[in-house]
């Protein structure tokens, strides 16, 4: 029996002293922890205290309880799915998405209008109720089961310039970057990434471990003079897939004599 003398609540002592278990490597990653009735003769605590402790370690994501199997340590392995996030552009002008031919939508796309809120309207520099064109996508990479959402939202005055788009706003954004082109439009795009929790929808959605938080990228397609054009929203479990950027050098202006 290892006894339990630390300052703090029962639980939390027991929970620090199976965290150190885990992080020592006595309960290695994918293994089954021992039973309640082994970890109450164990730190000499009662069931209710084991429990307490399990569930603290499950909220900090070191724990998975698989219903009807007991708790298991959180694997730390590598993501399932690496995510290319390059965009290329055939000699014939069409664009093609690295990961493009791995993903298969689960259900049909839902189209539908919307307005921009505080968070897509700074990025599509918008005002507040702008009218959008919206877009979501339940996707499924069939080798791995990781399951991301995908979303487009098309400001209606860039619709509206080009019939194709205001006709067909659910297209796949590659499709969408070559009716830009070939409207005139010079595109470049800007990404960003956070980390966060999921809310209510997605964690039903993309299905995630507890404790686990989601990948959140948004892709801002641009015209020439830096207007945004379109905006993409991508979200999956961070437990599930990693992103992958090829980045080069910019090429610095030459410096005149004299400057």
């Amino acid at each position: 029996m290892s006894e339990i003398q630390r300052p703090g609540a029962l639980y939390q002592q027991v929970a620090a002293a199976i965290r150190e278990a885990i992080l020592s490597g006595e309960f290695a990653p994918d293994s089954l922890l021992p039973s309640e009735a082994q970890l109450m003769a164990r730190y000499g605590v009662s069931r209710p205290t084991v429990r307490n402790a399990i569930a603290a370690l499950r909220a900090e994501g070191l724990i998975d309880v698989r219903h009807g199997k007991g708790s298991f340590v959180r694997s730390i392995g590598q993501p399932h799915l690496t995510i290319e996030r390059r965009i290329s552009r055939t000699a014939e002008g069409k664009f093609v998405m690295p990961n493009g031919d791995i993903w298969q939508e689960i259900e049909e796309p839902s189209t539908y209008r919307t307005h921009t809120t505080k968070n897509t309207g700074r990025l599509l520099q918008l005002d507040a109720e702008e009218a959008l064109f919206g877009c979501d996508r339940l996707l499924i990479d069939p080798g791995t089961g990781t399951r991301a959402m995908h979303r487009t939202l098309i400001p209606f005055e860039v619709a509206d310039g080009i019939p194709m788009l205001a006709e067909e706003p659910c297209k796949r954004p590659a499709a969408i970057y070559r009716w830009l082109t070939e409207d005139g439009h010079k595109l470049t795009w800007t990404e960003t990434v956070r980390a966060r929790m999921p809310l209510p929808d997605e964690r039903t959605t993309l299905q995630p471990p507890d404790a686990t938080p989601i990948l959140h990228v948004a892709r801002v397609t641009h015209d020439t003079d830096d207007r945004p054009l379109f905006l993409e929203e991508l979200r999956f479990g961070a437990d599930r897939a990693e992103l992958a950027y090829r980045i080069t050098a910019d090429k610095q202006p030459v410096r005149r004599s004299g400057d």
